[in-house]
């Protein structure tokens, strides 16, 4: 079957190009109702602008797309900042695409892949255990950053690099921390879905509690909203204001990212608990918010700008075909700061 194209769009909706074209670019100039019309016959036939239509007769067209799940989370923000920079060093355009929660960030590059003719993909934050028939669909080199380690594992033969700490091992480092100042009431925050981050951060938690010979309280690992940003401050605030409602006894709290251990903190407050004396709050990125808030937040603290570095750098020495695909271990660093400390009713 030919390729759908903007001409085809046009003479389906009964208008002209132009028209089509001023309702993808969302120009104020178009009657709401034949936008509407245009934007379902978009949907409904597949279409996919190109609106790279202007370069197809450039060979040296230089684009990397970089795809963040959890946009919100402040440690993105960093790293996105550092690719940027080094992507505009190396004259190349950048991409940044937003992937909603609900959506499949395979799927996304797919089109992207093809509406902007990209280089090379950057993944940030998101679910990684797709089939290797579907991440082989891909055509350029890509690097899942910020992910746990086994993924290789799961995709087979496909050639991919991954660059991430290993968050199940720093996990365990946190909760037996905690575990070591007396605190065997650990509350964790987590995400319920399939995204490794939060199961991988988890898995070291228990072992954590199965390496000291301690039952894990189960009704403590308490999952954040799945219907707002699963890793914003509001939803680390409303998750634990649930906990500390519910009555159940907790001396600490460990949250799987520092923007959810901001939103606790709050709540603990709110309750009219002191931190840490009555309620240790722990952490997970190192982001600088956390240096800075009252209390000063103990955390897992990622080498964000060597791991943004080593991403980029990579992705175009591969590009370049002057490097293969490597997977990289980062080590991180427990930070340990004013929010936490010994438990007192233990």
């Amino acid at each position: 079957m030919a390729e759908i194209t903007i001409k085809d769009i046009a003479k389906q909706c009964g208008v002209g190009i132009s028209t089509v074209s001023r309702a993808l670019n969302n120009h104020p100039d178009i009657n709401p109702e034949t936008k509407n019309m245009i934007l379902k016959v978009i949907e409904e036939t597949g279409f996919i602008p190109n609106n790279s239509a202007r370069n197809l007769k450039r060979t040296d067209a230089k684009c990397i797309a970089v795809l963040v799940k959890g946009i919100t989370n402040p440690f993105f923000s960093n790293m996105i900042q550092i690719i940027e920079e080094e992507t505009q060093r190396n004259k190349y355009a950048l991409v940044l695409r937003h992937v909603e929660a609900q959506e499949d960030e395979i799927d996304v590059a797919l089109e992207l892949e093809k509406e902007k003719r990209l280089r090379g993909i950057v993944f940030l934050g998101g679910k990684f255990e797709h089939s290797e028939e579907k991440i082989g669909k891909l055509n350029v080199p890509f690097i899942f950053s910020t992910i746990g380690v086994s993924v290789a594992d799961r995709i087979g033969k496909v050639e991919f690099s991954n660059i991430a700490v290993d968050d199940r091992l720093e996990s365990e480092k946190m909760t037996a921390y905690l575990l070591g100042l007396g605190h065997t009431r650990i509350a964790l925050i987590t995400e319920r879905s399939e995204r490794p981050i939060g199961r991988l951060r988890m898995e070291g938690y228990r072992e954590a509690y199965a390496k000291q010979g301690l039952t894990v309280p189960e009704e403590l690992i308490c999952y954040v909203q799945e219907d707002i940003d699963h890793y914003s401050m509001e939803n680390g605030y409303l998750t634990a204001k649930k906990l500390l409602e519910s009555g159940e006894k907790v001396t600490a709290i460990y949250a799987v990212s520092d923007s959810l251990a901001i939103g606790a903190c709050r709540a603990v407050l709110e309750a009219g608990k002191r931190i840490p004396e009555d309620i240790s709050v722990a952490g997970y990125d190192g982001i600088e918010m956390g240096e800075y808030y009252n209390p000063k937040l103990t955390t897992i603290k990622q080498p964000v700008e060597e791991i943004a570095k080593r991403t980029i750098r990579l992705l175009l020495d591969v590009i370049a075909e002057r490097k293969e695909h490597q997977q990289i271990i980062f080590p991180a660093q427990l930070v340990v700061r004013e929010s936490t400390g010994k438990c007192t009713e233990c």
